[in-house]
């Protein structure tokens, strides 16, 4: 039986990554001085690395041999992550990034239903609690009963730790669970913490493999603007007679 959603964030439940938080790290990087700047086609490739400080650190080793790194370059890039993380939230302050299409609603849907929702993300536990206030509704977080984010485990997606972690404090297994992803890293992730996965695309994320997913879509869909399926013939609304027909 179906009991809880859980949902990756950024790039699932809103286009936050090339709007979001690729101007947010250019924000930080010329805070702090220096002459780093990633565009939308550079921040794609960096999107193979999760979680923040692992991308800025993968950045100077493969596209910044030049860079003198100083002493403390750990402790800098800590801080220059609690800066991007300033930058973000005052963005979102300042007039949100909204959710993908069909994403609120079918989170009022299934909150209406009964059933759990959950995040889980490599993203700071702030990133996420300021998108739901700012784009879902004021207790945005309040809708969900575990948000999983950050450096709450050590290793990050494609480790599936996350997933983990998150239906441990639910008390669910994954065969009560569905998870929604956009990317590779995301489903095999959520794959390998055995959890049935819907996929919904974006411009990074089109071409990347999805083997395994329940199903691979466009968005989650409108009433006047359906979606369409990548690996079916289908399209219309995701809704939960919509996952309960997936799911058999």
């Amino acid at each position: 039986m179906l009991k809880a959603l859980l949902f990756d964030v950024d790039g699932t439940l809103a286009d936050t990554e090339r709007d979001g938080h690729r101007p947010a790290f250019n924000a930080a990087f010329r805070e702090f001085g220096l002459d780093w700047e990633w565009d939308v086609g550079l921040y794609g490739q960096l999107l193979a690395v999760t979680g923040g400080k692992e991308r800025m650190k993968y950045y100077v080793e493969k596209f910044r041999p030049d860079y003198q790194k100083p002493s403390d370059f750990d402790d800098m890039v800590a801080e220059l992550h609690k800066a991007k993380t300033r930058h973000y939230t005052r963005m979102l302050a300042e007039g949100g990034i909204p959710l993908r299409p069909g994403v609120k609603r079918l989170l009022a849907e299934a909150r209406s239903a009964g059933l759990i929702l959950g995040v889980a993300t490599t993203t700071t536990p702030e990133n996420v609690t300021e998108l739901l206030r700012h784009s879902l509704a004021e207790d945005g977080p309040e809708w969900f009963d575990v948000i999983a984010a950050g450096d709450i485990v050590p290793a990050k997606k494609p480790a599936p730790d996350i997933y983990v972690w998150a239906m441990e404090q639910l008390g669910l297994k994954p065969e009560e669970c569905l998870a929604f992803e956009d990317s590779e890293n995301g489903i095999r992730a959520s794959l390998g913490a055995n959890l049935r996965t819907v996929v919904t695309v974006n411009d990074y994320t089109r071409d990347h493999d999805f083997t395994g997913a329940l199903a691979v879509l466009s968005d989650l869909g409108e009433a006047d603007a359906p979606y369409a399926r990548l690996d079916a013939p289908e399209s219309g609304v995701v809704d939960l007679a919509r996952i309960r027909g997936w799911l058999g």
